[in-house]
């Protein structure tokens, strides 16, 4: 199901995409691109051609002759044979990083240090200490640097501080050749799926966790430092009241009888607080596909069901029918960029209480920490990574 509905995604976007490919601004900002990655094309080739002020000119990978197949497959103009090139590039204003997980927090860095704006795929860092000090550096270089969390730029996530106890759950299909395994590459389960987490604390408005109560690890088979799957329980101070939140990812989340897929498991969140339970149907991928909220009132036994495929509680009249996730995501960098308030944004004390959020579950769980790649790895010629393959399904529930 992840699988299929990621590549509608990518398919109606390159329609639309394709249909709504406007003229640039003469003063367009040129972002190159870190990588041959899959999700490329999704989360910003294709939303760059309904953006008059962005211009995809670059794209680098550590193989010449795959850079130049890529740019020619995606009409951009630049192609180059390392990362260091593109970013040695003048003409170039900022650069979105979709590479492995332990490689982000380096190569942001660097994009930084050569005076580039970075637009960074989760997750932000391989750990915490990685994220403040990359944080540092983005303060120091006064220029623009935020976590690729793309759901929370779309107009129907309404911010939500309300007091809520949830249980998440993932579900992602990959590979066990994927990178996703790699240990050297901080790789592992939460890792990838990170938005369990990432969704707990944006619908509680909550930081770093009081503690994490519990948290088992199933390791993989082939290196059991990493995750195949991951379950906690963290503990959160709401209000004075305290909240306790269960998250549990999967990479390796079997066909049901081993033959079955489980198609009828589908992105979404479910909140019960008090007084009302809240169904939310996808709204962590493309919601401007399809979406909707149903609301519960326990109080009148009433339910009532709302969708948002333009403006909505945040971006107002700005936006269309037909814009993606990342469409709005590339709206908001675009916004900050040029001095603008953007109608979203993702700071740096969310990023890093995320990755601080992380290294407590994996610490907690045996497993330790992630770190950072020390050398560049050697796997293909090139590094070719979908962070958001994985669709997680959520559900929450109140536990006060």
């Amino acid at each position: 199901m992840a699988i299929l509905l990621q590549f509608t995604t990518f398919v109606t976007q390159y329609l639309y995409g394709a249909q709504n490919n406007i003229p640039k601004e003469e003063n367009a900002l040129r972002i190159g691109i870190l990588s041959t990655a899959n999700i490329n094309s999704a989360a910003l080739i294709n939303p760059a051609k309904s953006h008059g002020g962005v211009i995809v000119s670059a794209v680098a990978s550590r193989n010449l002759e795959q850079a130049q197949k890529y740019a020619e497959e995606y009409g951009i103009p630049k192609a180059y044979g390392s990362y260091e090139e593109l970013l040695k590039e003048p003409g170039i204003d900022a650069v979105y990083i979709s590479l492995p997980n332990g490689m982000h927090g380096t190569w942001a860095k660097k994009a930084l240090d050569a005076g580039k704006h970075v637009l960074l795929e989760k997750p932000f860092t391989a750990n915490a200490e990685e994220a403040r000090s990359l944080v540092d550096f983005a303060k120091q270089k006064n220029l623009v640097l935020v976590e690729a969390f793309h759901w929370q730029f779309h107009r129907p996530v309404w911010p939500n501080s309300t007091h809520i106890c949830d249980h998440d759950h993932s579900e992602g299909l990959y590979t066990r050749s994927d990178i996703r395994w790699q240990y050297a590459l901080a790789g592992g389960s939460l890792m990838d799926m990170t938005y369990v987490i990432s969704s707990t604390r944006y619908f509680l408005g909550a930081d770093t966790p009081r503690e994490v109560a519990e948290a088992k690890a199933r390791p993989s088979p082939q290196d059991r430092r990493v995750d195949d799957a991951m379950e906690a329980t963290l503990r959160y101070d709401i209000g004075g009241r305290m909240v306790e939140s269960k998250v549990y990812s999967d990479m390796w989340r079997p066909n049901l009888f081993g033959i079955i897929p489980r198609a009828w498991e589908a992105p979404s969140i479910e909140i019960e607080t008090e007084h009302a339970k809240i169904y939310f149907y996808k709204c962590l991928h493309d919601a401007s596909l399809y979406h909707y909220i149903t609301i519960y009132d326990k109080r009148t036994k009433q339910t009532t069901t709302k969708k948002f495929y333009s403006g909505g509680p945040q971006w107002g009249q700005r936006g269309e029918t037909w814009w993606s996730t990342y469409r709005y995501q590339l709206e908001a960098f675009v916004d900050k960029v040029r001095g603008r308030e953007p109608v979203h944004w993702v700071t740096f004390e969310s990023s890093i209480a995320q990755m601080e959020t992380i290294d407590m579950v994996y610490e907690k769980s045996g497993l330790g920490k992630r770190f950072l790649t020390l050398r560049t790895p050697t796997l293909r010629p090139d590094v070719s990574v979908n962070p958001v393959q994985a669709l997680p399904r959520l559900r929450m529930y109140t536990c006060l």
